[in-house]
Parts: C-alpha cells; structure tokens; sequence
C-alpha cells in the first residue's frame, strides 16, 4: 500500500510530507519512502497559529482549522507529484494535524477529576475532499481517553524502523519539543522508554524572535550558538527546571517552553549580562543535556545516538549532543537511510495504515495509558474505501 504521511511540529513552521511505501512480511512491515515534500509556512502564517495556540479566539481556531486543511492536503498534492504516482495509486493519508494546545497533566473539573486534553487541527474532511484519498487523523485523543498522555506516538515506528538485535539505540527528535525512544537489544516492544525531554527549537527560535523583535525566526545552522560561550551559571539554573526531573510517561509543548519560558528567560538575571551568541549556546547545550537525562530511566548502556528533526541542522546542538554521550557516537538519520526531517511524517503513514489494518499503534509503558489502542478518526474518501483497502493490502 502506498500512504501519505503528513505532519507539522509544535515549531509551527510548515508541513512535512512523505509518500511510503508498505509492504507486510514475515517479520512485520517493510516500509519504504518513495518522496518527501515540504510545504512551508509563511511567516504570517506561523504568527497566527503560534498566537492562537497562546490565546485564540473560537473564531480563530475555526477559521485555521480549514486554513489549515487545505496546507495540508496542498502537501500531501505535492508529495504526491513529488513522487510521480497517480492520485488513485495512493491509499491512505494519515495527518498528525498542527498542536494547537497539549495538556498531558490534566485539568480538574467538576464531578470528572483531572481532564487531560490535547488539540490538532488542520480539518481532515478538507484534506480527503481534495485529495480523493481517505484521510485518518486525529491521532492523539483516544490514547488520551485510554488514560495516557496522548504522546509521543512515534516510538512504535522507531521500534519498527530502528529496533536492533545486538545494539541499544536511542533515537533523538530535535523539533520545537526534543524526545527521545530507548531501543534495547533485541525485538519487539519490551524495554522501550520514550518520552519528551524538553526544550529545543521552540527556545532557541524564540530567542532570536526577541532578540531581533521579530525579524528572524531562527538561528540557521545553529551560526550564532556555535560562536558563543555556555554560561555555567545560566545552565544550573535551566538544568534545575522541574520538568526534567519529572519522571515518565510525560509529553510537553508551547504551554512550558513557548512564550513563557522566553519571557522567563529573558528576564533572568544571569542572562540578561550574556551575548545573544552566549543565550543561544546555553540553551542549546541544556538541549543536548535534557536529552542525557534518558539516562536516568534505563537500565542498559546506549550504544548508538541517531538524531532527526529539524534541530539535526544546528549544528551547535549537535556538537553539545557528542559531548554529553561521548563516547557513544552521535549520528543523523541519514546515516541509517532515512530523511531527518521528514521521518515523522513516514511515522503517522505508518500509524495510519496500522489503523486501517486494525492493528494497535500506541504503546501503553510509553503514554501511560491503560491499554493499546486504535488511534485515529477515519474520514472515508467515498463508499467503498473498506474494500478496496482491503484487496490492496491482500495483494
């Protein structure tokens, strides 16, 4: 089966989109990426998702909804072409959809208890209408009724891609949010830890927001982090932040490490008398060390660190990454064959078509919820969709 992966991070800085290709074996699926396709966000765009995820209106969030549909079904068009196949040749389309707002630690409310709750937009129903492809989306919510935190959902197809039989892996995703998956040696689920370590891009491309007020949105490369100093002092202080003690199941975003922690941050005594060059070198070492503090939570030694997201281009983070798990060697995901950047949109091709097969796609030990479950909502490109699955998938 062919399958479009679609997926925009809490950097809310555009669309990544794969096409793979699945094929069931023996030894359970063979996956395959046949085009990757970014679609990026203007910056007017990205303002308005970052501003209604802090404090949207209803309108707001309704009219990105659509806005947002069509984003991503443009995408997953492009991909498409990228590609060279026919529309009627692909049989899925599964889409992570855009965080809005996730809150994994749950909200009391009355007569309920603690309400966790989680939204992604980006309207599947426009997506399947143009596209013809049946769209499954909204991943999240059903781990979260299962009693999880609805993240991260990603470390099953690390363990499907990555898992090795003589080799412990950790896998590193360097997006707005940085999180890790624990590969022990050998198959299957057992032993994996996963979970989210903290701060990334979302810190540092806030940073350069204030520091240029407004005028860039990032530090390209990591330029201006590799030409400064980590500030030891500023590092104790970001190092004792309460999430990174907190231990697993746990997932975070924009509503700890947005707007809130660059206001904090920027307020601080020990960084107001820094360089920008010496702010973006602390936080990107406080990076890499949130990520060293998976170490606290496995048992076995980690043999190779392999590195994806968009933060695998800075390259002061991945310097500061080497040096917190030397002599353990740190490696992009294209040293393994796959795309840093568009790997988590092969992901949710893969949770998607593990929907449509009826198969599980969370794992429990790592969200915390109380059983596997079906992830997804399932908006059908017309009648019919079943069986035509189904007879592709048979072939």
């Amino acid at each position: 089966m062919k399958v479009v992966g679609l997926m925009s991070g809490t950097s809310g800085d555009g669309v990544d989109a794969a096409l793979v290709e699945i094929r069931r074996n023996k030894g359970g699926l063979r996956v395959a990426m046949l085009a990757a396709h970014a679609l990026p966000y203007p910056r007017s765009l990205q303002q308005r998702i970052v501003a209604a995820s802090v404090s949207g209106t209803v309108a707001d969030v309704c009219h990105l909804n659509v806005l947002l549909g069509e984003w991503f079904a443009n995408a997953a068009l492009g991909v498409i072409r990228a590609a060279a196949v026919q529309l009627q040749d692909v049989d899925l389309i599964g889409s992570h959809g855009q965080t809005l707002h996730h809150l994994p630690q749950g909200i009391k409310d009355v007569k309920v208890g603690a309400i966790r709750s989680t939204l992604q937009i980006a309207e599947p129903a426009i997506i399947a209408e143009r596209t013809g492809i049946t769209t499954i989306a909204n991943f999240r919510p059903r781990d979260i009724a299962a009693g999880g935190q609805g993240a991260p959902l990603t470390p099953a197809v690390h363990a499907l891609l990555f898992r090795h039989r003589r080799r412990a892996r950790l896998i590193v995703n360097l997006g707005g949010i940085s999180n890790v998956t624990y590969l022990p040696k050998g198959s299957g689920y057992e032993g994996i830890v996963a979970f989210d370590t903290g701060p990334a891009n979302m810190v540092l491309d806030g940073l350069m927001a204030w520091y240029s007020k407004g005028r860039m949105a990032m530090d390209r490369d990591g330029r201006l982090a590799a030409k400064g100093k980590v500030d030891s002092r500023l590092l104790a202080k970001l190092l004792a932040h309460p999430y990174l003690s907190q231990s697993p199941p746990k997932s975070t975003g924009r509503e700890v490490f947005g707007a809130k922690m660059i206001d904090e941050l920027t307020t601080m005594p020990q960084a107001r008398q820094l360089t920008i060059e010496d702010l973006l070198a602390t936080c990107s070492r406080w990076t890499a060390e949130a990520v060293g503090t998976v170490r606290r939570w496995i048992t076995g030694g980690i043999d190779e660190v392999i590195v994806g997201g968009g933060g695998v281009r800075n390259r002061a983070i991945m310097q500061h990454l080497a040096d917190v798990f030397a002599p353990t060697p740190v490696a992009p995901f294209e040293s393994y064959g796959w795309d840093s950047k568009a790997f988590e949109a092969v992901a949710f091709a893969v949770l998607a078509y593990q929907t449509a097969m009826d198969q599980y796609g969370n794992i429990p030990s790592v969200t915390g919820a109380a059983h596997p479950a079906l992830l997804g909502c399932i908006v059908p490109a017309g009648p019919g969709w079943i069986e035509r699955l189904r007879r592709r998938a048979k072939k």
